[in-house]
């Protein structure tokens, strides 16, 4: 008996070692498959978009609208770096613009200043218009 003993032993370290083979093939296999399905779904873009903070799509949307060649480069770049875990925080519109203006290119932004007036927001111009005639009735 000693001897179907031993040879059972054996048949089951032998069947062990392949069922732990599959589950570790069944492990990788799907650890590959994920990743790939993450790039060919997400877009450079998009996985920048999900990084960035205040202001920072309206940004990223001007430089696209100004220099498209260029910031495609950096949001391809940039992209490479959040994949990587280089870049794990969040990006402002201050930070981007930052950025883009390092490399060189000077993306302008709209600008808009508001003062209060009698409780409200009134933009600059317009009460820079309405201030001569006020001074008028004066």
């Amino acid at each position: 008996m000693s001897e179907e003993d031993s040879e059972l032993e054996r048949l089951k370290a032998k069947r062990l070692a392949e069922m732990q083979k599959n589950i570790s093939t069944k492990k990788e296999v799907s650890s590959n498959s994920e990743p790939q399905k993450k790039t060919v779904s997400e877009s450079p873009r998009d996985s920048l978009i999900k990084i960035l903070g205040f202001r920072g799509l309206e940004v990223l949307e001007n430089a696209e609208s100004q220099f498209p060649n260029e910031t495609k480069m950096i949001v391809e770049k940039l992209s490479e770096l959040i994949k990587t875990g280089e870049i794990n925080e969040s990006i402002d519109g201050g930070k981007l613009l930052t950025l883009f203006r390092s490399v060189g290119l000077n993306v302008r932004m709209a600008t808009k200043i508001n003062i209060e007036q009698d409780g409200k927001f009134v933009s600059l111009s317009d009460k820079l218009s309405n201030q001569p005639s006020n001074d008028g009735d004066e």
